[in-house]
């Protein structure tokens, strides 16, 4: 019954006039002009068609179907005589001889139309993905995120890199966020767990001789969604060097992922190598974050010297203050005010103002009690007239976040600040080793227990003598950042069994701690494991940014919504009773 097409509803064009042939698709839309006229689009993955019914037979046979059908269409290719330039077939339409009905839509109405499906609440986009994705804007997004992935994958091959993959199944291991676990139906009690990443088992593949390993690999971690990170499940260029150093992995990156963004972004422009390299105490002083955005050319100073208890309360003696110049500032104080409450919005904490004018006053904001330190701020801050000055207060940290989400703002809305139209890489390095935990208010590790120290042991052993605060001592780690966007975190790993227990030790954790959390690894470090590094860039985040998207749901061909729900196929849901007696699981919903 099914004739296979002879041509796609994108492909044919004035040299097909003449020629009979048979499309398939979607019928988009319908037009009645007439009685005896109706213009069709006729739609399938690569394009759209137009389609001229003036047969009664053919007029009749189309006003029973339904939009959003699949039909066959048999016709002759003829030259339009209004063309539309705006579409690729826009020079030809063909006539209709026979269309038959392939796949009906039941419904007349449809839960959005297709082609502004992403005008719709997005609960309904996602309970009608399927619907959603027809849209060939939202499709285009899945064919960038499927080229990108090969384009990927070929350059990693030609690198040297074998494509391993490593298991689903795993145990549970304390890597930061919540697991997903599994009952294990033949151990009663016992559970698997989805990997959070294949951390330890591409260290294991190093320690097993594979000396350049990488896969596209899936991440399962049970975390809050936020507009760059989707819940429940993500993929990442997973990589691992063996006899590596961070400058390995950094040529690495440098050399893959320029031509990709180059090629597939928004934008055809990225950094080239070497990638700009800045301290991650050097990022929160200038940039007021890990993750700078380096096409904003706003930076953060600091005014406490000049301005601390001059009478402003948040300015008293003890707080840090930060100050951000904007120059050429030509904004309304409705402007302003809006800054202010996004930023607030955003940290939580106020943001303050004032502004040089023409005449070199400092006015607005809190101008007044800066007054009789007027030449020492101006001089601080080396303002010129018509500069505006955002400025944070409190503690260290609180007012390097609220000055970073000043400048992130605030370049990206006033004029002549941000060069949006370049992807713009960095690295972050020298991350610290060692934080004090928020709730326990004690020594914990701040990023990846994995990561070699740098000083290794020696510097360790003299943390635990007292001789250096440990909160001093940096890791071998390294982001990689583009437009603000933190791409990956990667380290250079601690492969040495006597410098992992020490590393344990100063955060209350003794040699049977490591051996119980981390056998596996604990054990092929004992049998001579080579030094090695990696990185693992996020493959949704990546194709966020080359489709200049603001959420990571657009990029994604089935996304949860931000409750962790599929709301297409109704996960989570109940399961019958048999199924959790057969994995020994009794519910407490109390």
């Amino acid at each position: 019954m099914f004739q296979s097409r002879t041509n796609t509803c994108g492909q044919l064009r004035l040299s097909d006039v003449g020629k009979t042939v048979t499309l398939v698709g979607w019928m988009d839309s319908v037009r009645e002009v007439s009685a005896n006229l109706a213009f069709v689009v006729l739609r399938d993955f690569y394009g759209t068609t137009q389609l001229v019914a003036e047969e009664e037979e053919i007029l009749k046979q189309l006003k029973g179907i339904t939009r959003e059908s699949t039909i066959r269409v048999t016709g002759t290719v003829r030259e339009r005589a209004s063309k539309n330039p705006k579409q690729e077939t826009g020079d030809i339409e063909v006539v209709p001889s026979e269309i038959h009905v392939l796949g009906r839509c039941r419904y007349n109405e449809l839960p959005f139309q297709i082609n502004r499906s992403r005008e719709a609440d997005e609960t309904v986009r996602l309970k009608y993905r399927f619907l959603d994705l027809r849209n060939p804007e939202v499709k285009k997004n899945i064919v960038l995120r499927c080229n990108v992935v090969a384009a990927l994958r070929t350059s990693m091959i030609a690198h040297g890199f074998l494509e391993i993959t490593t298991p689903i199944l795993t145990a549970s291991s304390p890597e930061g966020a919540r697991d997903y676990l599994v009952p294990a139906r033949n151990h009663p009690g016992k559970f698997y767990a989805l990997p959070q990443a294949p951390q330890q088992f591409k260290q294991l593949l190093m320690t097993a001789g594979f000396d350049r390993y990488f896969q596209i690999a899936p991440c399962f971690r049970d975390e809050d969604a936020r507009a760059d990170r989707s819940p429940g499940e993500f993929y990442q260029l997973d990589m691992e060097m063996a006899f590596a150093t961070k400058e390995d992995v950094f040529a690495v990156c440098e050399d893959v992922l320029p031509p990709i963004f180059a090629q597939y972004g928004t934008y055809n422009i990225a950094s080239s190598a070497p990638f700009k390299r800045i301290s991650y105490k050097d990022a929160m002083e200038i940039y007021g974050t890990d993750k700078p955005d380096l096409r904003i050319d706003l930076t953060v100073s600091d005014l406490t010297d000049a301005v601390a208890g001059c009478g402003f309360e948040p300015f008293a003696e003890g707080n840090q203050i930060k100050a951000v110049v904007v120059t050429g500032f030509k904004e309304t104080r409705k402007f302003i005010d809006q800054v202010c409450a996004d930023v607030e919005v955003q940290t939580g904490n106020k943001m303050y103002y004032f502004r040089l004018d023409d005449k070199g006053e400092l006015v607005g904001g809190v101008s007044k009690f800066l007054a009789d330190r007027k030449d020492a701020v101006i001089s601080a801050l080396q303002l010129t007239p018509g500069s505006f000055v955002g400025l944070s207060a409190g503690q260290r940290g609180s007012a390097q976040k609220t000055a970073g989400a000043m400048v992130k703002i605030l370049g990206a809305r006033v004029p002549g600040h941000m060069n949006r139209e370049q992807y713009a890489f960095c690295w972050i390095v020298d991350f610290p080793m060692y934080e004090i935990g928020e709730e326990s208010g004690e020594l914990e590790f701040c990023h990846n227990p994995f990561s070699m120290p740098s000083g290794g042991l020696a510097v360790l052993e003299a943390a635990e003598r007292g001789e250096i605060d440990p909160l001093t001592i940096t890791a071998d780690q390294y982001d990689l950042v583009c437009n603000g966007v933190e791409l990956s975190s990667g380290a250079v790993r601690n492969h040495d069994p006597d410098i992992m227990i020490k590393a344990f030790e100063l955060v209350r954790l003794g040699e049977e701690d490591v051996k119980a959390k981390f056998p596996a690894m604990y054990n092929a470090f004992c049998y001579g494991a080579p030094p090695h590094a990696g990185i693992a860039p996020g493959v949704d985040r990546m194709v966020m940014l080359l489709a200049g998207e603001d959420s990571i749901r657009e990029i994604i061909p089935f996304p949860m919504n931000k409750n962790a729900q599929d709301l297409m196929m109704g996960a989570p849901g109940t399961v019958m009773q048999k199924q959790l007696d057969e994995l020994h699981i009794r519910l407490n919903l109390e």
